[in-house]
């Protein structure tokens, strides 16, 4: 299939560079040439804007770092609104429900429908082609495209109103926010009651305790000390400030994501949105006075 690609970074480059391996034809849009060169040497065609991208291809994809940026490719100036060619555009962002059922308002009006297609599972799920990729969006259309989704991992079909897929994906975040923040906090406290972090992990991991910071983040990027997981403290407080912004219009108790929230705000502050998610352990470090792990020695 002939697909455009915008927005090549972190999640975007592995997910094109997927599709061209299984053979699909990419048209890819994005800001930075850095981003877009180890495509074109793949075999991928370069566009000059979304809205080219969207002259010379029916499906659109779209992997964006936040609600502005994914509005403006969308419906603003030179966005794949004006395309001449799109009949469909797929948004892997996260964006939050209500964002979602504005862009598929807008689009519709000249006969684009858009399919909200969050994904979950990092960068390392995004090169191994083994990402939780949530679906919402008409059923004919889902249909068509549901091979080209498979390349990045499990299909989860999820409804076919706009921001159905958002929906699921931020609360999928927000727990594995929660995660992030709650083994952060019990691993600070062990330590500083004498306790061996990597024997507490362990411990965790062999029990009722496991969670995916535990199973995954701590051993590989917090007790080794590189904070190199892949995923940005900014993309993740947007994540959980969305869920909240979604529980309170919804009117659903949001004690738990209020603290949540909290948590990363303070990250967020202290250390940047550019800083690697793990970094809200460092917070909670400076506060409980202890290290979680050891430099690994050269």
């Amino acid at each position: 299939m002939d697909i455009g690609f915008i927005g090549l970074g972190n999640m975007g480059q592995p997910m094109a560079r997927r599709l061209i391996e299984a053979g699909h034809k990419l048209v890819v849009y994005d800001t930075r040439n850095d981003a877009v060169a180890p495509l074109v040497a793949l075999g991928a065609q370069l566009a000059s804007s979304p809205a080219d991208v969207a002259d010379r291809v029916e499906t659109v994809l779209a992997s964006l770092p936040s609600l502005q940026i994914s509005e403006k490719v969308a419906t603003g100036e030179g966005g794949v609104i004006h395309g001449k060619c799109i009949k469909r555009f797929i948004d892997l962002s996260t964006t939050g429900s209500q964002v979602a059922a504005k862009i598929a308002a807008a689009l519709a009006k000249k006969n684009i429908v858009q399919i909200d297609s969050p994904v979950s599972g990092g960068v390392g799920g995004a090169t191994k082609g083994t990402l939780a990729v949530m679906v919402s969006g008409p059923k004919v259309e889902i249909d068509l495209v549901k091979g080209v989704l498979a390349v990045f991992g499990k299909v989860f079909v999820i409804g076919d109103k706009p921001g159905m897929a958002q929906t699921m994906k931020l609360a999928n975040n927000f727990l594995s926010a929660t995660a992030m923040a709650a083994t952060s906090e019990a691993v600070a406290m062990g330590v500083k009651a004498g306790l061996d972090p990597a024997v507490m992990i362990d411990v965790i991991n062999a029990g009722s305790g496991r969670t995916t910071a535990s199973d995954g983040k701590f051993p590989q990027a917090i007790l080794p000390r590189t904070f190199n997981y892949g995923f940005a403290t900014a993309l993740m407080l947007k994540d959980v400030r969305l869920c909240f912004a979604e529980a309170k219009a919804l009117n659903v108790p949001s004690a738990v994501m209020s603290a949540v929230l909290d948590q990363w705000e303070t990250t967020n502050a202290e250390y940047g949105g550019d800083s690697d998610f793990t970094a809200i352990v460092k917070m909670i470090e400076k506060r409980a006075g202890v290290t979680v792990g050891t430099e690994k020695k050269r």
